[in-house]
């Protein structure tokens, strides 16, 4: 009940679906934290293809002196798709399961076809994404933690390594350059961005939690996805028990659907900003800053994966949209 006390009259409240999956978020982040001597770099940005290096653009506001060396009650929350990587990294796992015979050639191909939907629309159904959230789930079912961790490491060596943006990745290290904690937050399943931010050297990952007991899945969520006002719990639950002022702390995204976690914190940075963030960080003078090239930037994002949610990913999409037409 203590952890309801957290929410101020001044932020938009949350559901208790939405603590409960922040909560978990949080213990789980610090059961997987890397010892401060672990978190350093582990990947060669510099080797990364030259479509992905586009410089920044900087708007509107020069740079403070930021982060602060020695501050040991700030840190850096970092969302993952489109803002650490290139795409979402719940599509490139379901990528990875297909691979692997956790599902059918259609249903991959179905799924692409309601990404493209997606990408074009900007707007996620919550009918579709609770069709997807079960799907997905009920194709991890009975599966142990410990085989999707294995396979999350060889999935990510082979669809998401090279997918890093430099920029972003550089962003993070002057934090952790400054002493500071770096996590990444994210609605991707909690073993999935673990393993992203070791590779990385960053400190730890707030994810989706899913059920298991035993060290096997059970086909439900702790909670609900970590999206949206899930994002923002998980960070209050992991500051209030680390010890954290959030107002010493930055926060970075690309997506209007993380306005609430950005708006936690002191220093909130627009990253790729999708068109609704970009409008909301001018209007509240946030930083901007986008690492695409021209060409990148004026795609819409894809929100799609964010709202699944589950471990098996984007692919439950195509899953959820199979089952619904037969």
């Amino acid at each position: 009940m203590a952890a309801l006390g957290w929410l101020t009259p001044r932020r938009r409240p949350a559901t208790a679906r939405s603590v409960l999956a922040g909560e978990a978020a949080a213990e789980a982040a610090r059961k997987s934290t890397l010892p401060a001597d672990e978190s350093a770099p582990t990947e060669d940005t510099a080797a990364l293809p030259d479509d992905t290096a586009a410089p920044a653009v900087a708007e509107e506001t020069a740079e403070p002196a930021f982060p602060v060396a020695g501050d040991d009650r700030a840190a850096a929350f970092f969302d993952l798709d489109n803002t650490v990587m290139q795409g979402a990294a719940l599509f490139h796992f379901g990528r990875g399961l297909y691979k692997r015979k956790f599902f059918q050639r259609r249903e991959l191909t179905r799924f692409a076809w309601q990404q493209a939907w997606f990408r074009l629309a900007g707007v996620e159904d919550p009918e579709h994404m609770q069709d997807a959230r079960d799907s997905a789930l009920s194709i991890v079912k009975g599966h142990r933690v410990s085989e999707l961790m294995s396979i999350g490491e060889e999935i990510y060596d082979e669809y998401m390594a090279d997918r890093i943006w430099p920029g972003t990745r550089a962003l993070a290290q002057a934090h952790l350059d400054a002493g500071q904690k770096v996590w990444l937050v994210t609605a991707a399943p909690v073993e999935t961005a673990t393993i992203i931010a070791r590779r990385l050297g960053l400190t730890g990952a707030l994810g989706t939690v899913a059920e298991s007991v035993d060290g096997v899945y059970t086909g439900r969520l702790v909670g609900e996805p970590l999206h949206g006002p899930a994002k923002a719990e998980a960070v209050r639950a992991l500051a209030v028990a680390e010890g954290l002022d959030l107002e010493r702390c930055a926060a970075y995204s690309d997506s209007h659907n993380d306005i609430p976690m950005l708006s936690l914190v002191g220093h909130p940075y627009a990253i790729n900003p999708d068109a609704k963030l970009r409008k909301h960080a001018r209007a509240l003078d946030w930083r901007l800053r986008d690492y695409r090239t021209g060409r990148k930037a004026a795609k819409v994002g894809i929100p799609a994966a964010a709202g699944v949610g589950a471990l098996a990913g984007g692919t439950a999409a195509a899953v959820a949209l199979h089952r619904r037409r037969r």
